[in-house]
């Protein structure tokens, strides 16, 4: 008779770090009534001579606005999350994270200065591109990496010129050319946790 209990294991420090803060901002803002993703949690044209300005440039990545708007995100990072980490490391992650918020609010800062962004959609793009790309050795591309790039950025690019909504296709298109770009960077890596 085997007695060995099962017990629950922290795998994912980074993702699960990274989901738990979004959880507590979005309480955060709805405890505000939204003034702390005005004031913290989202990326839009405001002075530069303001610290919150730059904050913003990363923080616009934990901030939500709702819990639907959350669940999306967090699903997806907790599904693909825990083995980009396995593989690539904590260090290398949390790096993906920070690159992919930077990024994608300094060019919406740039170039949107009438619109607020926040979520973490372009962590999503990044990781699900990440993953896809797992398999890419020096002259070998896997054919999931290439199918996950047309339908998933092709889409993106598709709603972003017909599409009336308000979701930021090009945070998406950012976030996915990052995580492939970290991907053939990294290709042919095994696991190394940091």
């Amino acid at each position: 008779m085997n007695n060995k209990r099962y017990k629950i294991v922290l795998n994912a420090p980074v993702v699960l770090g990274y989901t738990f803060l979004c959880v507590i901002v979005l309480v955060i803002n709805m405890l505000t009534l939204g003034k702390a993703n005005t004031l913290l949690f989202s990326v839009y044209r405001s002075p530069l001579r303001s610290l919150f300005t730059y904050f913003r440039f990363i923080g616009h990545v934990f901030g939500h606005s709702s819990v639907s708007h959350l669940i999306n995100n967090v699903m997806l990072i907790l599904l693909v999350g825990p083995g980009l980490e396995e593989r690539y490391g904590s260090g290398k992650i949390a790096l993906v994270i920070l690159v992919t918020a930077f990024v994608t609010g300094l060019v919406h800062f740039i170039f949107f200065p009438g619109a607020a962004l926040l979520g973490a959609s372009g962590v999503v793009f990044a990781f699900i591109m990440l993953s896809a790309a797992i398999g890419i050795r020096d002259r070998e591309i896997p054919l999931t990496f290439i199918l996950v790039t047309v339908l998933y950025l092709g889409e993106q690019i598709y709603e972003g010129i017909f599409a009336l909504d308000n979701v930021s296709h090009l945070t998406h298109i950012i976030g996915g050319v990052i995580g492939a770009v970290y991907a053939y960077m990294w290709r042919g890596k095994g696991s190394k946790r940091r």
